[in-house]
This record gives structure tokens, sequence and C-alpha cells, in this order.
């Protein structure tokens, strides 16, 4: 089945699922949702963490210390701050990303009734038939704006759509599979690798293989905020696998067609034998493969150590071209990341 097209485009459909599902921190609970589907129709047991992320569990052949493997289901965007006198909203970031690469993205405004309401963001003089601001001014919260699609000249008007400040904003995916392989999107960080988890989880379910040791997956729900697996991952655990993106950019070695390998994020080395044996893994089963290092990269593995978690740590993931922005990655980097996973889970020395 490793071969299978079939099992990629599991995979895919999966991405295109749950970027088209609004997750931002904070409120997940429709992306997980889907999640919950997918591992009830795999016969898969599961639950749901007190602060609402997914666990499941896999009992192992063999005993020994308990392995696990994360991804994350939130997303980047945006909440309401302010509603502007003339009728244009403020906003604050959920995650961290430049303001240059959400400038003229089309979001969706969710009302806590649950409205829902179109608009734009964009730089607060934004014309340059009316202003040369708009070319060379500096892009910062204090100056950026979104233009809702509504009749409102003020912000009671606005409050009369039910806006209120605390409301999410959701950017639009945008999400596009190309003939050539590719998946262009928004929110690939981190739902390809939950994608990722999900196609190994159906190929281990289909053939009723059991891990060599107990294994958990956990789906995190806050990552993009810094707090995503501080909780919810069993102490029984000695090892930790975050399945994130592998960034790719000028002066990486990780590409989009590979799964990408961490030897060190900015907040230090990943253990060096569970690197080497991931590598091992990727060798022996011709699994294409890069080594690399993310200079201004956290994941949930740093996150769950500083919570308290004693287990070594380890970081893969598919390539992803433009990471917070415009992502981009091939459908060749899920199915190695897969492969990996699955060669990890189900013998790993």
């Amino acid at each position: 089945m490793l071969n299978d097209n079939k099992l990629t485009d599991y995979v895919v459909e999966q991405v295109v699922r749950l970027v088209k599902t609004p997750s931002l921190a904070g409120h997940t609970d429709a992306a997980v949702g889907c999640i919950e589907e997918e591992l009830t129709r795999m016969g898969i047991g599961h639950g749901r963490t007190g602060r609402g992320a997914l666990l499941a569990t896999l009992p192992g052949r063999e005993t020994g210390p308990h392995r696990a493997l994360t991804a994350h289901v939130d997303t980047l965007g945006a909440m309401v701050k302010e509603l502007g006198k003339d009728g244009s909203l403020s906003f604050t970031s959920v995650g961290g990303y430049a303001l240059a690469t959400v400038e003229g993205e089309y979001v969706t405004v969710e009302t806590g009734s649950g409205k829902l309401l179109r608009g734009t963001i964009l730089f607060d003089e934004p014309s340059a038939h009316v202003s040369k601001k708009v070319v060379d001014a500096k892009r910062e919260f204090e100056n950026m704006r979104i233009r809702l699609d509504a009749e409102v000249r003020n912000d009671k008007e606005v409050a009369k759509l039910g806006v209120a400040v605390g409301d999410y904003v959701h950017f639009d995916p945008r999400c596009e599979v190309t003939e050539t392989g590719f998946i262009k999107t928004r929110h690939l960080d981190d739902k390809a690798g939950v994608a990722c988890l999900l196609g190994a989880l159906k190929v281990l379910a289909e053939s009723g293989t059991r891990p060599r040791l107990t294994t958990h997956f956990l789906f995190s729900t806050s990552e993009e905020v810094g707090f995503g697996a501080s909780a919810g991952i069993p102490q029984e655990v000695g090892e930790l696998i975050a399945v994130d993106m592998g960034a790719v950019g000028k002066g990486q070695e990780s590409d989009e067609y590979s799964v990408c390998i961490c030897a060190k994020d900015s907040t230090g080395p990943f253990d060096y034998a569970l690197r080497q044996r991931l590598v091992k893994l990727c060798r022996a089963q011709k699994i294409p493969h890069k080594v690399d290092i993310y200079p201004f990269y956290g994941s949930d593995a740093a996150v769950a150590v500083r919570a308290g978690l004693d287990a070594v740590t380890g970081l893969i993931g598919p390539g992803i071209n433009a990471s917070h922005n415009l992502e981009r990655t091939h459908r060749k980097a899920l199915a190695a990341t897969v492969r990996l996973v699955l060669a990890y889970v189900a013998g790993g020395k």
C-alpha cells in the first residue's frame, strides 16, 4: 500500500478538507471534529483532552517506553480589536506572521452569533491614486484594516451587524491542487502534518498492524500561540516526534518533494540518536529525505519538554515552501512523510 497512489490521494483529500475548515487557535472544534470522524471510520479509539486536543493510542507489540507523534490543527488568523469610526475593523494577530503576507487577503469575520461576514485586509490608505503612502509606508497593525463587504459607514452600523471585539477573522485558504502534484494553500502548517498522520493511521488500521511500542497520536490545538503540546502527552512517553512542516527557502536543504528531518531549530538540537535512526530508516527504505536546520522555528516538541515531559524529541515533516505565507508542497513530500512515520511506528530501531 505504501506505493499506492490512492494513499497519497487520501492524504491530499484530507489536506484540502482540513485547510478549508477554519480552526484558529482557541476555536478548533470543527477541525478536530473532522479528525474524529476519520478516526471513528478507521475504528481507532480516541478522546479529547481537557484543552480540546485529540489523543489516539495504539497498543504496542512489545513492552517498553511509549512513543508519541504530534501534529497541530490550529492555524494563523486574526481577531477583531476595534470597530473603526469609518466602518472598518482593526485587528490583532492570532499566531505570528508578517503583515505583508496577508495584505489584500479575503477574510471571513465570524460573529459571536455565528454570522459570517466577508471582508478584505488592506492598508488604511490603499488607493495608489489617492495616497503615495500605499507604496512606501511600513505595514503595522495600527495602519492595517479590514474592509467589510457590507454597507456600513461608521462603528454603530458595524455593531448593528453583530460584529464585536474578539470576533474571529479567518483567512481564505485559497486552496488549489495542481495537475503537476502541488498543493498550494494557506494553513499547510500544520494541516499537512495532520493529514500525514491520518494517512499513516489509515494504513495501520486497514492492515491490522500494531506498532512495536505503544504509540500515541496527539492532534494539538494551540501550537501557533505557543502551548499546544504542553499537556495531553502521557508521561509514559519516552520519545516524541513532532510532525510539522519542513521550511523550504534560501539557504535551506529542505525541498517540496521530501520528508524533512530537523537537526536543530531555534530551541536547540534535537536528539542525535533519534535523528540518526530516522535518517537510517529513510536510507533503508529509499524514502526521499533532507536533513536541515531551521533558525527561526519552534514546535510542539519543545513545548512538551518545557512543560516537563522527560523524553527525547525529534521533528519531521513535508517540505513546505513560503511558510506562514502562501504555502506550497508536493504530494511527493506528503507520501515520503507518511512512509517515514510508518517505518518509525512499525519498528524504528
